[in-house]
C-alpha cells in the first residue's frame, strides 16, 4: 500500500535498510549524485521477506518492497561475508548469523574458524546494490562489488561495522575496522558497487 504522504518527495531515494552503518557509508559515497538517501524506517516501511537464495534476489526484493510501500524510488543493499571453509556461510545470512547482532556474529565466526589455518581462512565480502524507480520497474539498476581477504584470529580496530574487525586485508594485514572511512571506501565491496552504480546512473 502506497504511503501517499511521501509520494511528492521525488528527490528522495529510500534506502531499503535500517542498518545505520550502511546508511552512513552510502550517504557519503552518493552525496554528490543528487540521490537524497533516507532510511525506510523514516517511512515505517515493513521489512521485506529476505527469502531469496542469492544477494541479487534479496536486494531486488528489498528495493521493490520499499518502493511499493511509499511510491518512491528505492535503493537496496544486500551484502555479506562468504567463507569457503564454512561452505559459503554466513553468506546471505550474514546479518542473522547468530541471531543476536554484530558482536555475537563475530564471536560465532571466530568459534567456527578455530580449526582452520591461514590458507583455509580466505573470505570475501559481497555487495549488491539495486535501484528501482518504482515497485514494478522492469529495468532495475544492479551493481556488484567483491572484496577479498582473510578471517583474522582476533578482532582488531574500532571503525566500520559488522564483520569489519575480523576481515583482514592483504598485504597490509590490517582489518577493515582499522581503516579510515576514505580508505575503506576506496577498497571495499560497497565502494566498488557504488562506483559501478554511479557509472550506470550517469549513462
Amino acid at each position: 500500500m502506497i504511503n501517499k504522504a511521501v509520494t511528492g518527495s521525488s528527490n528522495i531515494t529510500l534506502l531499503a535498510s535500517g542498518n545505520p552503518g550502511k546508511l552512513k557509508e552510502l550517504q557519503a559515497a552518493l552525496s554528490d549524485t543528487g540521490l537524497v538517501l533516507q532510511p525506510q524506517s523514516d517511512f515505517a516501511v515493513p521489512e521485506a521477506d529476505e527469502d531469496g537464495l542469492t544477494f541479487i534476489e534479496n536486494a531486488l526484493k528489498k528495493a521493490r518492497n520499499a518502493a511499493l510501500h511509499t511510491g518512491l524510488p528505492a535503493l537496496a543493499d544486500d551484502s555479506g561475508l562468504v567463507v569457503p571453509a564454512l561452505g559459503g556461510a554466513p553468506g546471505i545470512h550474514s546479518a542473522r548469523f547468530s541471531g543476536q547482532g554484530d558482536a555475537q556474529n563475530n564471536i560465532k565466526l571466530l568459534h567456527e574458524m578455530q580449526r582452520f589455518e591461514r590458507d583455509d581462512r580466505k573470505a570475501w565480502f559481497v555487495c549488491v546494490l539495486v535501484r528501482v524507480t518504482s515497485a514494478d520497474d522492469p529495468t532495475p539498476v544492479i551493481a556488484e562489488g567483491y572484496w577479498h581477504g582473510h578471517i583474522a584470529t582476533v578482532p582488531s580496530g574500532a571503525s566500520g561495522f559488522g564483520y569489519d574487525p575480523l576481515f583482514q586485508i592483504s598485504p597490509s594485514g590490517q582489518t577493515a575496522a582499522e581503516l579510515s572511512p576514505a580508505e575503506k571506501q576506496a577498497l571495499s565491496h560497497r565502494g566498488q558497487a557504488v562506483r559501478t552504480l554511479r557509472h550506470k546512473l550517469e549513462r
